[in-house]
């Protein structure tokens, strides 16, 4: 779309940012499996699917924010909804450099993707 709005351009680099993260610390997990560092194989091997599978997720979804595209709104603010919480933990449990960013990134997608602008972008016809 040539006129998207930046808004929606922030909120899909936020999502990509998340997603590369999830990746990473999905593959650093299977990583561990790989050296025999992992102290429960079962339980590593279900966390890093998990990173896999949720970095891919969100790649998908700011791929399609990036695009305008209608439906990718929804699990994207679905999406961050649920990373609220799990900062919240983090921050309580004294884990601030993760917790912190997370909150922070949760907040700029909020607000970028129900922006006027980006309701109107994806919502246009």
């Amino acid at each position: 779309m040539s006129n998207r709005p930046v808004t929606l351009t922030v909120a899909a680099a936020v999502l990509a940012l998340e997603g590369l993260t999830a990746l990473v610390l999905g593959g650093y997990v299977g990583y561990e499996i790989v050296i025999g560092a992992a102290e429960d194989v079962p339980s590593a091997l279900a966390l890093a699917g998990i990173g896999v599978a949720v970095g891919a997720g969100f790649g998908w979804v700011a791929r399609a924010v990036l695009h305008a595209m209608r439906w990718s709104r929804g699990p994207a603010v679905v999406a961050q909804i649920f990373l609220v919480p799990l900062a919240i933990t983090l921050i309580q449990a004294g884990q601030y450099i993760w917790g912190v960013p997370l909150v922070a990134a949760a907040a700029i997608t909020l607000v970028t993707l129900l922006a006027p602008q980006s309701t109107h972008a994806l919502m246009d016809e």
